[in-house]
């Protein structure tokens, strides 16, 4: 069965491929979100280990926004975007006109828009993903969390941990004439998914 551990570099290209298109319809998203254009750099994925993704994001103890995500219907698993300060900062500001000082100072009102912005951004790789296969894929609700990046990677890596030790990572800049947004997506079909996602397309 296919494994996160022992993935080769054609579906690695796979999976680049859904990220680029994911992140050409995260753009489009995003700059109807902001009311202002939005470029992209070639998305960066990675197959990496729990404890690198931390350091990835400044280490364990570092406080990030967690964004997460369950896929239903034919394909199931999870997503999580994880933002950091600076970029939950920047998002706040042109939204809501919100001056973050601490994650501490988040509104209910900031945390919803942090949860559309999700939702939306999320929607937007799944989309390319059930489009390349032809597949009904679902989105339940988003769920939010601040926090410690370690306390947030607990969850999926309790999950995902006996599947393997590494996880897909998908790191993202959009950027504008004033501002740089940077994401950090996990994806994480569960292991059938994923044999059926190869499947479908090939990688197989």
């Amino acid at each position: 069965m296919a494994n996160y551990d022992n993935f080769n570099e054609f579906q690695l290209d796979v999976f680049r491929e859904i990220g680029n298109i994911g992140s050409g319809n995260a753009a489009t998203a995003l700059s109807y979100i902001l009311k202002d254009k939005v470029n992209i750099t070639v998305p960066v994925l990675e197959v990496i280990g729990v404890n690198e993704i931390s350091n990835i994001l400044g280490g364990p103890e570092n406080q990030v926004v967690g964004i997460l995500l369950s896929m239903t219907g034919q394909i199931n698993g999870m997503l999580l975007f994880l933002l950091e300060k600076e970029t939950t900062h920047m998002l706040l500001n042109i939204l809501l006109n919100e001056d973050m000082q601490k994650f501490e100072d988040i509104s209910e009102i900031g945390l919803s828009a942090l949860m559309e912005i999700g939702n939306i951004l999320s929607g937007s790789y799944i989309g390319a993903l059930s489009s390349l296969l032809n597949l009904e894929i679902r989105l339940t609700i988003p769920k939010i969390s601040v926090d410690m990046v370690g306390a947030i990677l607990n969850y999926p890596a309790a999950i995902f941990g006996e599947m393997g030790e590494k996880l897909m990572l998908i790191e993202e800049n959009f950027f504008t004439d004033e501002s740089s947004i940077k994401s950090h997506l996990l994806i994480m079909p569960e292991l059938e998914s994923l044999e059926v996602i190869l499947k479908s397309l090939g990688a197989i």
